[in-house]
């Protein structure tokens, strides 16, 4: 099958619906790069959107974990708070939850469940992507695949990742390290972008659309 791979959506949730009408379930895998929530307005809503699709075509849908999603689970476990993420986000997301309390839990499991990567012999998706650390995938490592910034390692496939904005709305490719980059700023009020590849690596299409403007609050 085809893959569509969209970048983070971050509670932006009418934008990330209006995108979702050009997936093709019947052809095409569904995989979301993380970051689902945080900054927009609605993260519990989209989170719901997920869960659904992942339910009803379960193997046609991959919803990687992003650093917003690690930062939420640390917030609320064993180990947490972890005030850090009320700064990135988590503060807008926590109110977000507070009127509908009855989600929280069983969104937080789910999101624990995340994967944090995707790969085939053509690809390897990931929140971040790979660099040269020792522990990629540790999910506290700073340069590992939920928070590296920066040039990433060249492993001899695609890598596609979110994290790091790009400029004028446009995915960013660095052909130095075969990395594609998919986040174009949903929650700053630029858009939203998937692309369409073929399971060799091949880019189809990019579409993108514009963020709406219920999703976020312009400040």
């Amino acid at each position: 099958m085809n893959l569509f791979i969209v970048g983070d959506v971050h509670g932006c949730y009418f934008t990330f619906l209006e995108l979702l009408q050009h997936w093709n379930p019947a052809r095409e895998i569904l995989i979301q790069v993380g970051d689902l929530v945080d900054r927009g307005n609605f993260s519990p809503e989209t989170v719901a959107a997920a869960i659904s699709l992942n339910l009803k075509h379960p193997k046609q849908t991959v919803f990687l974990k992003g650093n917003h999603e690690a930062s939420m689970l640390k917030y609320y476990g064993p180990q947490g708070p972890y005030p850090s993420w009320l700064e990135w986000g988590g503060r807008e997301t926590m109110e977000q939850y507070s009127v509908q309390a009855h989600l929280q839990l069983p969104h937080l499991i789910w999101l624990a469940q995340r994967p944090l990567y995707w790969e085939n012999e053509a690809m390897f998706v990931s929140h971040a992507g790979l660099a040269n650390t020792p522990n990629p995938l540790d999910e506290d490592d700073q340069d590992g695949v939920l928070w590296r910034r920066g040039p990433l390692r060249n492993i001899g496939r695609l890598q596609i990742v979110g994290h790091t904005p790009t400029q004028d709305c446009r995915p960013a490719f660095d052909a130095a390290h075969q990395a594609l980059y998919l986040d174009t700023g949903a929650y700053m009020g630029n858009c939203l972008t998937g692309v369409k590849l073929t399971a060799d690596g091949e880019v189809l299409e990019y579409i993108a659309v514009d963020t709406h403007r219920t999703d976020i609050s312009f400040r």
